[in-house]
């Protein structure tokens, strides 16, 4: 399930008892999911992976997003991919 922001992904994740919370930057759309899964697309039987930022979902939405911040402020070439 889709969200539109860091607290509706987390909704999400307390709802349906999913581990953590996703932003896809490819997709610029967030959402919740296993600890384990990663989000993507097939396209010829090939699946890529899409640049996300993964966060447990325990977190506070203020704190998701202090962490995304730090990471991009830390990382500014993992947008230009």
């Amino acid at each position: 399930m889709m969200a539109r922001s860091w607290k509706e992904a987390k909704e999400i994740a307390g709802h349906e008892g999913l581990e953590h919370v996703y932003h896809d930057y490819d997709n610029d759309t967030y959402g919740a999911c296993r600890a384990a899964d990663r989000q993507g697309a097939f396209s010829c039987g090939i699946f890529s992976e899409h640049r996300c930022i993964h966060l447990p979902a325990s977190l506070s939405p203020e704190e998701i997003e202090k962490k995304e911040k730090k990471f991009l402020e830390d990382n500014p070439e993992w947008l230009k991919r």
